[in-house]
């Protein structure tokens, strides 16, 4: 009852948006973590023709594409392999990031067949992974003259790229660029923010992540303006008429305060829809807004029918998606877009089309 609608052209207009705003850059999709919860297989099939490089966080993913037939290049940005899993990275094309010294050593020591392509990370001050940046020249020329090493791409991440009133990016683009000055090789530095607001960091390879779902990482009115990807949609379940001075849903944390029409929707946190959603959190319901009202459950939510008289039993309603920005959702919840998306459950179900058709799906 409750789905996930896929809209593959506002894919497209996103990528779009990429390729405007950094032009001379490579372009590696981030497809980690199920594809931002939009489905791994179906968004790499979808991205794989019109981007250089598809990323993914760990190599079980990486193998899972290739076994499903994706040909495209293939970037692990969060593993530590060791040997045997080098080995399989070579043999499968697929490119390993390497963000500390032992894995460096270890691939110097060794050939592979073919050919690794790396990527060494630099920590410029996210320090979570990647080398310290004194150490970075040394260990790009070792891999970049090791015999089962065909190429070695710097990068880094950086922290704060969406926050304009920090000088956290550009003392991470100052740190990236005085510990490789005198290396010549290939560099990518920009996620999605650092694409929309840092054009000095677009270099040879950007790596837009959630703006490719349709999620402004700068805020919903910031520009560029990207099209959500994902509508999440149910429907109603039940409508009923309560009084005043009624309470709703578990431990009554919301109550009418003059009689009204409440709403039960066929979706709560077994969905992944976020249980801490405050009263008030919209929905559309037939394209109009309408508050939740109580607590969210794990199979359904209640929302506030004041002022649509029309609904009833069956009508869609939207969650987030077209008309109803995830960023918002997630504000309210006290969370982020990326965690919304991501957490989508497996009983949703999944549809892939052109458009999102703009009336209800079959009831």
């Amino acid at each position: 009852m409750t789905e996930a609608v896929i809209n593959l052209s506002a894919l497209r207009t996103n990528l779009g948006a990429v390729r405007s705003l950094a032009p001379r850059s490579g372009i590696v999709a981030v497809i980690k973590a199920n594809a931002y919860g939009h489905g791994l297989l179906p968004m790499a099939r979808a991205l794989a023709p019109q981007v250089g490089v598809l990323a993914l966080a760990r190599i079980e993913e990486a193998i899972q594409l290739r076994q499903l037939g994706i040909e495209q290049r293939l970037l692990v940005l969060s593993s530590r392999p060791d040997l045997e899993q080098l080995r399989l990275c070579a043999s499968q094309a697929i490119e390993p990031v390497v963000h500390d010294a032992a894995t460096a050593r270890l691939i110097t020591r060794h050939s592979f067949t073919p050919a690794l392509h790396v990527w060494l990370k630099i920590d410029t001050g996210m320090h979570r992974l990647g080398v310290a940046p004194a150490e970075a020249a040394a260990l790009y020329r070792q891999l970049q003259g090791a015999p089962g090493v065909v190429q070695v791409t710097l990068m880094t991440h950086f922290a704060s790229a969406e926050d304009p009133d920090t000088d956290t990016t550009l003392r991470q683009l100052q740190c990236f660029n005085r510990s490789t000055s005198n290396l010549r090789a290939q560099c990518s530095l920009a996620n999605s923010a650092a694409i929309i607001q840092h054009p000095d960091a677009h270099r040879d390879w950007v790596r837009p992540g959630i703006m490719l779902y349709g999620a402004n990482p700068l805020g919903e009115n910031a520009l560029p303006a990207l099209r959500p990807v994902m509508t999440l949609r149910s429907r109603l379940l039940a409508v009923r008429d309560i009084g005043p001075n009624e309470g709703v849903g578990y431990n009554h944390i919301w109550h009418s305060s003059c009689a009204t029409r409440i709403g039960t929707v066929a979706v709560g946190y077994g969905d992944g829809y976020p249980r801490h959603a405050r009263n008030g959190t919209p929905v559309l319901v037939n394209g109009r807004r309408a508050p939740i009202a109580g607590r969210v459950s794990m199979d359904t939510m209640t929302i506030d029918l004041a002022g649509h008289p029309e609904a009833r039993p069956g009508d869609e309603v939207v969650l987030w998606g077209e008309g109803l920005p995830v960023n918002e959702i997630a504000a309210q919840a006290e969370t982020i877009a990326y965690e919304l998306l991501t957490r989508v459950s497996q009983r949703v179900s999944y549809r892939y089309v052109e458009s999102t058709p703009p009336s209800s799906f079959e009831k």
